[in-house]
């Protein structure tokens, strides 16, 4: 049985000392223009100690690929210094450090681009209330995105962190492409799902040529998936494990699944036999699964590693900093365990309180 002190060895030849990682998310610390803040490197080295890895926030790889105010971009080597203060910090705790890359696609607002329209794979708006229509991307545009995921890889290397994981999940723009929601288009971008596949497969292609150009030590590269939508039509289970096979079929170090809770099951009947986390286990035999959502406890380590290779912890160590030191020492009856609506009362005073600003659970 796997344990969570145990070390993984990717097959790009990084190994991480245990199998805990600092699951991304947004805290909307960084500059207005996307340089990072020395509160923030405070952030992730406070919450780095005991773990194997740390993902940052996503960071755009382009301007038009900006989410939200205060957002880690990567998009030109003007972020360097910042960037790789960032990844030393992490590192100095033990941890491999991995900064998350993505587009946000039709997931931001005209107002947080300048007043720029945003972007997708088609002019289709998002299903939320304050969605506006997106522009369909033009081939060239598109090849120009692939190029960009490149170029962040190339300067998270030249940063000095260890790896990259690609935001596929949670209706950014790698997902929308993916989605027949979002991409309704007639070219060899769109159609059936290979066709919606191949934006996801030059990139990760554009990724994976980065590294071998410019990487001189192990960098590993991870992915992070959605499992299903809700919207019509939208992406269902049956989709994620045909995706889910193409990409254990690449050189990606590990695949994240994105789910706020761990034993989650899907919404479609025949998919409810087991949880999501195990549909994607069988459909990723010889790939290291990320599971996530809702890890408080020493029992939800061990219940995710039941299934997956590694544990991804978010709230709790928003709340928690030193959470992973206390699980290593035994010290579970230190961990924080009031519910988190009740657990600000409860933030270490080193902590600033802008970390809990209204952005900060975006994932």
């Amino acid at each position: 049985m796997t344990t969570f002190d145990q070390p993984l060895t990717f097959k790009s030849g990084v190994t991480l000392a245990n199998r805990l990682m600092m699951s991304p998310m947004t805290t909307q610390q960084s500059f207005y223009n996307g340089t990072v803040t020395q509160e923030e490197i405070h952030y992730y080295a406070e919450r780095a100690k005991g773990l194997g890895a740390v993902i940052t926030g996503a960071a755009n790889v382009q301007a038009a690929g900006k989410g939200w105010p205060g957002e880690l971009s990567i998009e030109a080597d003007t972020f360097l210094p910042e960037l790789g203060q960032l990844a030393r910090a992490i590192q100095a705790q033990g941890a491999k450090a991995i900064v998350q890359i993505f587009h946000a696609g039709r997931m931001t607002h005209a107002a947080t681009l300048g007043g720029t329209q945003p972007v997708s794979a088609s002019a289709v708006p998002a299903q939320r209330p304050d969605a506006e229509v997106p522009r369909e991307l033009t081939v060239p545009e598109i090849q120009a995105i692939v190029t960009a995921f490149g170029s962040a890889t190339r300067r998270a290397i030249q940063a000095g962190f260890d790896g990259v994981e690609l935001h596929g999940a949670n209706t950014y723009l790698l997902q929308q492409f993916f989605s027949p929601h979002s991409n309704r288009r007639t070219d060899e971008y769109g159609g059936d799902r290979t066709r919606r596949y191949r934006f996801i497969r030059e990139v990760i292609d554009a990724v994976f040529a980065a590294v071998n150009q410019y990487a001189t030590r192990p960098f590993l590269v991870g992915y992070r998936v959605s499992p299903e939508e809700y919207e019509t039509p939208g992406i269902r289970v049956a989709d994620t494990l045909w995706l889910l096979k193409q990409l254990g079929d690449t050189r990606l170090d590990y695949v994240h699944l994105s789910l706020n809770d761990y034993t989650r099951v899907a919404k479609e009947a025949e998919y409810q036999d087991q949880s999501l986390l195990a549909y994607a286990r069988t459909a990723l035999p010889a790939t290291p699964l990320v599971g996530v959502g809702g890890v408080r406890t020493r029992q939800d380590v061990a219940n995710v590693l039941g299934t997956a290779d590694l544990v991804a912890v978010g709230q709790q160590l928003l709340y928690d900093p030193t959470w992973a030191v206390k699980l290593a020492n035994g010290a579970d009856d230190a961990m924080l365990t009031a519910p988190f609506s009740e657990a600000v009362d409860f933030v270490p005073l080193t902590t600033p309180l802008h970390h809990f600003a209204s952005g900060f659970f975006r994932k």
